[in-house]
């Protein structure tokens, strides 16, 4: 712009010049100090054509440089504007990861409070699981729960209970069996068993007068033995295998993977 503007005042002067050439010695100039403004401003606009064409050049060259780095130069300011946005959306995505990872550690925190019953309390499958071991809630091939199996249930149900963040939420009652076959009793194979045995500590959970716990946020699926936690080839491994989880369903905004938040 100061090239334009200082071109303008040359072009001016030099009409003023012109058109009083005729009439220097009239108004106190001679001619050779009207033809000495002239040449200073002939020479002025000289240099300012030289700067202009030496800007343009380099801008020419900087254009083939970032060209020939493969950058399209005419979409920069669209690709600018790109970056700054998915910028913003990378901001607000981390944003919402450490609220989701404050509420699964207060969660984690809550629910820590059946490790002092002796359970288990961990992530598994992007979920996080109560387990509760299957020799202390059945006897072998039984689904009956036995008294030992009834007061754990009921220590549980009262830690959920007792606080409306885990009573609100949703749980599946998971039956797993070790790989061992199923020679008697009425569920002809593990998957029977590790249902019914599902089933029987639901039933437990939400009965108003046992567990009490909403009906309407708990399920129930069996897993024989698909799903181990431990070598079924030792029978410490199989003793492992043998049990009941209590599964905390993630809500939408918490199907991430919970393991990696946890390790961060």
């Amino acid at each position: 712009m100061n090239l334009l503007r200082r071109f303008a005042v040359f072009v001016a002067l030099s009409l003023a010049a012109l058109s009083l050439s005729a009439f220097a010695t009239g108004c106190g100039y001679s001619e050779d100090q009207w033809q000495a403004q002239l040449a200073k401003y002939n020479k002025l606009k000289s240099d300012d054509d030289a700067k202009l064409a030496a800007e343009q050049q380099r801008v020419d060259e900087l254009t083939k440089q970032l060209q020939a780095m493969g950058l399209d130069v005419s979409s920069m300011k669209a690709d600018l504007a790109t970056n700054r946005k998915a910028l913003d959306d990378y901001k607000e995505r981390a944003h919402q990861l450490e609220l989701i990872k404050a509420r699964f550690e207060e969660l984690k925190s809550k629910l820590d409070a059946l490790t002092k019953l002796g359970l288990a309390v961990n992530v598994r499958h992007n979920r996080m699981v109560i387990s509760l071991p299957g020799d202390v809630l059945f006897d072998s091939g039984r689904e009956t729960l036995k008294k030992d199996g009834k007061d754990i249930l009921l220590k549980v149900a009262s830690v959920i209970k007792a606080d409306p963040q885990l009573v609100s939420r949703d749980y599946q009652v998971a039956g797993h069996t070790d790989n061992q076959p199923l020679t008697r009793g009425p569920f002809k194979d593990n998957w029977g068993l590790s249902l019914m045995r599902a089933r029987e500590v639901l039933v437990f959970l939400i009965n108003p007068k046992e567990g009490g716990l909403p009906a309407d946020h708990w399920s129930a699926s069996g897993y024989a033995d698909t799903d181990p936690v431990a070598d079924n080839s030792t029978p410490a491994g199989r003793q492992k295998n043998r049990r009941c989880e209590l599964v905390v369903m993630p809500s939408v905004e918490e199907m991430l993977d919970l393991k990696a938040i946890t390790q961060q």
